[in-house]
């Protein structure tokens, strides 16, 4: 029998069947040996014993895996930033794109709590919005008191399997909230002393929603790049180099040193935004500076 993880919770795995059964399963005991770590969004085979439990017998081949969340066979991911308590971070979310990017996930950049702004602070918010669309991302500008942006993204779920994920407290479980009040996610209040949200999504849990499948994921305030990204692959992670890395004088151009780079042109020109250069470079060295260690 075939069917999807849908939740990790106490060494089971509850697995939603084709026919839209939850069967809770143990997954078989030579996995461990074997170094298969089931995870939410696998595809699998299970053994059904007939009393509501079961067995996983075997994990099919992924068309993607993030570790943080732990999560596979994603299409899309929601990145979602708030604007204020917690600030916007340019740092973050170019983090959290190359991850995305590096894993051939669809990326949509939702910005949350768009009603704490000032009009200044809506200038420079607004701004920056700007930027990634003119790069190609999809960028939605949401509220959950004013409701806006709600709309667009419950249109974005259909037949498609998505991941909210983002810093602790922006807002996900509550946009969730907003998106399909029946879900009643609890919430969490953002730490003064720490100017950070509460813990409050304890587990990844895919939940079917607008004919589609959502996964509410932990928040967390740090994001590691995976071990398999390799230093080469940095450019590719970036839409608007790679528009230009043919037009480079070497073929194989970092972006950094080199002579004739119409990426680094670019930049100096003002046709690539400085903030994301400069992320690049940061982002590089980490990584250059890992490959050295190991």
């Amino acid at each position: 029998m075939k069917g999807t993880i849908i939740r990790l919770q106490g060494g089971f795995y509850d697995v939603m069947t084709e026919e839209k059964q939850e069967i809770r399963c143990r997954a078989r005991g030579n996995f461990r040996n074997r170094n298969i770590s089931p995870v939410v969004g696998d595809d699998v085979d299970i053994q059904d014993q007939g009393d509501g439990t079961g067995y996983i017998l075997a994990v099919d081949e992924r068309s993607n895996h993030l570790v943080r969340p732990p999560i596979a066979n994603i299409d899309q991911a929601f990145l979602l930033f708030s604007v204020k308590e917690p600030a916007f971070s340019f740092h973050l979310l170019d983090r959290f794109l190359v991850l995305i990017e590096s894993k051939q996930v669809h990326p949509i950049i939702v910005l949350t709590k768009m009603d704490l702004l000032t009009e200044s602070e809506l200038e420079t918010i607004q701004a920056a919005a700007a930027l990634y669309r003119s790069i190609g991302y999809e960028v939605i500008e949401t509220s959950t008191e004013t409701g806006s942006g709600i709309e667009q993204i419950r249109g974005s779920f259909k037949e498609k399997t998505s991941v909210f994920a983002g810093q602790t407290g922006v807002g996900k479980s509550s946009l969730l909230n907003a998106v399909a009040p029946e879900l009643e996610l609890a919430t969490g209040k953002i730490s003064k002393s720490l100017g950070r949200g509460k813990h409050t999504t304890r587990h990844v849990t895919l939940i079917t929603l607008a004919d589609g499948l959502v996964a509410d994921t932990p928040g967390f305030s740090s994001l590691e790049f995976p071990e398999e990204l390799e230093v080469e692959e940095m450019r590719w992670c970036f839409p608007e180099f790679v528009e230009r890395h043919d037009d480079c004088k070497f073929r194989g151009c970092a972006h950094l040193n080199e002579p004739g780079c119409a990426v680094k042109a670019a930049v100096e020109a003002g046709e690539i935004a400085s903030t994301r250069y400069e992320n690049y470079v940061t982002f590089m060295a980490e990584l250059n500076d890992r490959q050295r260690r190991y």
